[in-house]
């Protein structure tokens, strides 16, 4: 089945300048995506829709960039700004420290920017410092965490929630215990390596994830620790997924820029619509554009 005229949301990508994002601008450290070099400059919201080129893509959504801590309102702002030049992106998902005591006012604040939907604080922690990023595996068990965690699900924002298998469990805890929340686990739960191991414990963690209505999954990042976009590597996350959630909790994300690093935007949507293209066209069409638009309200 040709999945040619269903239109895409891009469910997860990101803009910056260059002068706001602090760790582009020191040395080349060790991170998931690798050599990540030619990602140090601006990649504005034309540089986005020049990559987007003639894809299909009618709307996206921004995930945040990992400004300064302190500046998750003026991230926002601009992105908004960006929105009202550009027309993209259509939805802004933003940063906040959810224990910090100024959280309510900044939530505030950030709602005033029309295309503001919700909030992701990175909460993945690995053995690996090369893929560690909270400084503790367990932060969102904390008593000052979920108190504020109340003002995101008060508030009716959803949660971009990023963590590895081994946080599933009490990312299962968490999801259950805020019913009223709409969750996004980012990058399919971030298979870390094909080793049999790695792939049971993910299995096994999403297999749990899965039983939670009110969480749905980005198909995103597939690439990320392979470096690589081809369909034999998307295609058995992606078919899994679709099982475990159904189509209606699932939705497509590239990732950009930084899977740019080792493919094209054009590579993309051709490997997710090769991955689909097996499927009904109500499959294919709620993957790649209605559970993003129903999810972020666009």
């Amino acid at each position: 089945m040709s999945t040619q005229l269903i239109p895409i949301i891009d469910s997860h990508h990101h803009i910056w300048l260059l002068k706001n994002i602090p760790w582009l601008q020191g040395p080349i450290l060790p991170r998931i995506f690798g050599d990540y070099s030619s990602m140090k400059c601006d990649y504005t919201g034309e540089d986005y829709l020049r990559d987007l080129n003639s894809n299909g893509v009618r709307k996206s959504v921004y995930v945040q960039a990992n400004w300064d801590n302190d500046k998750g309102l003026e991230e926002v702002q601009w992105v908004q700004s960006v929105a009202d030049s550009c027309a993209f992106p259509h939805a802004i998902v933003g940063y906040a420290d959810i224990s910090a005591q100024g959280l309510p006012r900044l939530l505030d604040d950030q709602m005033k920017c029309r295309n503001f939907r919700g909030i992701r604080q990175q909460l993945h922690w690995h053995p690996n410092p090369q893929y560690k990023f909270a400084s503790t595996p367990d932060l969102m068990k904390s008593k000052e965490w979920l108190k504020g965690f109340k003002e995101i699900e008060s508030r009716g924002l959803t949660f971009d929630l990023q963590i590895f298998s081994n946080q599933m469990s009490d990312g299962f805890d968490l999801v259950q215990e805020f019913p009223k929340t709409n969750f996004i686990l980012t990058h399919a739960g971030m298979l870390e390596s094909n080793r049999p191991e790695d792939i049971d414990n993910w299995r096994n963690g999403m297999q749990k994830l899965a039983k939670c209505p009110n969480l749905f999954v980005k198909l995103s990042g597939l690439g990320t620790f392979v470096h690589k976009c081809e369909t034999q590597v998307w295609e058995p996350i992606v078919d899994e997924m679709i099982a475990l959630f159904g189509a209606e909790r699932c939705m497509f994300g590239t990732n950009f820029p930084v899977e740019k690093l080792w493919t094209t935007y054009s590579q993309m949507v051709s490997t997710i619509r090769q991955c689909l293209s097996k499927y009904p066209l109500s499959v294919q069409n709620a993957v790649l554009h209605e559970t993003a638009s129903r999810i972020y309200k666009i």
